[in-house]
């Protein structure tokens, strides 16, 4: 089973990360792939740029053990996941999550898992800034943990 985190600053390259996962065994039948983008609007208001801040260590720890959680539960092949930190713009790539398995089924759930997750336990604090670049710091959202809490 292969997991690979990364917490970076740097884009990345999805097409090299699934490259990578899909060669970590010659039983993978399914590739399911997540990228998320900082969104322009938040709560109504335009976003000009987001700041992430995470714990080093301790945030690698969490995705590393978000990532275990899937392969266990799924018996999936791999798991990679990339977040980003520091300054962001709209539209840019914010995280990439991708799992391998057998089975397309297990391998949408196993991605569907680790995202939930991953907003809901990942160490990271995000700062917004709108149009009129005053910033605010991005709460926890409800639904990020109703979404996590369907897993239970």
């Amino acid at each position: 089973m292969a997991i690979s985190v990364k917490v970076q600053t740097e884009m990345f390259d999805s097409a090299l990360e699934s490259q990578a996962l899909r060669a970590t065994s010659s039983m993978v039948g399914a590739l399911v792939e997540f990228t998320g983008l900082v969104r322009d609007i938040s709560e109504g208001k335009q976003v000009s740029a987001m700041f992430l801040e995470h714990y080093p260590g301790m945030t690698e720890k969490s995705l590393h053990d978000i990532a275990q959680q899937a392969i266990d539960r799924w018996q999936v092949f791999g798991v990679t996941i990339i977040h980003r930190v520091g300054r962001l713009g709209p539209t840019e790539p914010i995280v990439y999550v991708a799992v391998v398995g057998e089975h397309r089924k297990e391998s949408f759930e196993a991605c569907q898992f680790v995202m939930d997750h991953l907003k809901k336990d990942a160490p990271f604090w995000k700062k917004e800034w709108n149009e009129k670049e005053e910033a605010a710091w991005v709460a926890a959202k409800e639904s990020d943990a109703n979404a996590a809490s369907r897993w239970d």
